[in-house]
């Protein structure tokens, strides 16, 4: 008698897990809280200052959030690459803003 495994649950199923379920909302939660956090820095480069802000490592951010924007949109992931977008919005306006106040 041949046993097969039970089929895996997807990870991404909300239904699979309770606690991936409340791990979902928690990374939604804080993929905004991270966002808006940003805003102050972006605030900051275009009304005030853009000295001490790395041009460097906020290219590196924005190179990163267009890499996984593609590696959501190639899974078909809404909570990867609709997050990316927000984060390709935010880095640009930092690099941006940088570059034009430099």
């Amino acid at each position: 008698m041949v046993v097969l495994p039970a089929p895996r649950q997807s990870a991404t199923d909300p239904q699979s897990s309770p606690t991936f379920s409340l791990l979902d909302k928690v990374i939604s939660l804080m993929s905004a809280v991270t966002m808006l956090s940003t805003v102050p820095q972006i605030v900051q480069v275009w009304l005030g200052s853009a000295s001490g802000v790395s041009l460097v490592s906020w290219a590196s951010y924005l190179v990163a959030a267009c890499l996984w924007l593609i590696h959501g949109v190639r899974k078909h992931d809404k909570t990867i690459y609709l997050a990316c977008i927000g984060w390709i919005i935010l880095d640009a306006a930092i690099v941006i803003g940088v570059i034009v106040r430099q």
